[in-house]
């Protein structure tokens, strides 16, 4: 009798602990599942009004001369002599804002950018933007530009020239000019018609692997993520030659 209310007891013990261990690890894994994960700020740029007239006050004289340092990447001229980097003349003061300062907070990763973007006070970055936004893209004997590269297979521009003003619907893929406007200059937006074709494709496989994430509410790589190596390879050189739909083939 005994032994049976002891055996009793120690079942219930046991029931007991094992209810207590099934109900706290089902409220931590509750918790796991239910936590959620910290949010990734793509920039810190918002396009207030402040931020606006900030990123507009720009003195370009004064920019022409802190600009001296990117001479040497970027090109006397705003146009690189290298492919693989971003051409900045003509290039929409909003939009080198922002990057310099997306350099600076790091929500933009380069080990070359960061130090000298970090170098520049906002009144510096704002000089510089106004100095490339100022400046012509129309070619000059002095300057030593990549640009424009050599036209892209004709398979390959029928396959751009869809995506630039078409889209495509059944990806949900909105036509590239709906934000870098038709000719591949619009302000606001990086321009695309003066950027070379290494440049421009690094720069779709960083969106699209999630190297680079400074584009906000994901535009760029929900689309780039979407987009064939084909794809990819054909709107990289169609920019690259300078062609857009509207504007026909760059002058040689």
């Amino acid at each position: 009798m005994l032994y049976s209310r002891g055996l009793r007891r120690i079942g219930s013990a046991v029931l007991t602990v094992a209810i207590v261990v099934m109900i706290s690890g089902s409220a931590l894994l509750l918790g796991s599942d239910a936590a959620e994960p910290p949010v990734r700020i793509p920039s810190n740029v918002a396009w207030t009004a402040t931020t606006i007239a900030k990123a507009s006050s720009g003195n370009p004289l004064r920019g022409l001369i802190i600009a001296r340092r990117c001479d040497r990447c970027h090109g006397r001229e705003g146009f690189s002599s290298s492919p693989a980097v971003p051409n900045l003349a003509a290039m929409d003061r909003l939009v080198v804002w922002k990057q310099l300062d997306d350099f600076r907070s790091g929500k933009r990763s380069s080990p070359v950018m960061q130090p000298i973007a970090n170098s520049l006070s906002e009144q510096d970055t704002a000089d510089v933007a106004a100095y490339y936004w100022m400046m012509p893209i129309a070619p000059d004997p002095m300057d030593d530009r990549a640009f424009p590269q050599p036209l892209p297979d004709p398979k390959h521009e029928a396959v751009a020239v869809r995506l630039i003003t078409a889209g495509d619907g059944s990806r949900g893929l909105p036509p590239c000019q709906a934000c870098h406007g038709p000719i591949g200059l619009v302000t606001g937006a990086p321009s695309l018609t003066t950027q070379n074709a290494p440049y421009l494709l690094e720069q779709i496989e960083a969106f699209a692997s999630g190297r680079r994430a400074n584009d906000i509410n994901l535009r760029m790589r929900s689309i780039a993520t979407q987009l064939t190596e084909e794809e990819r390879q054909a709107l990289s050189e169609s920019y690259g030659a300078g062609l857009a739909p509207s504007a026909g083939p760059p002058a040689r």
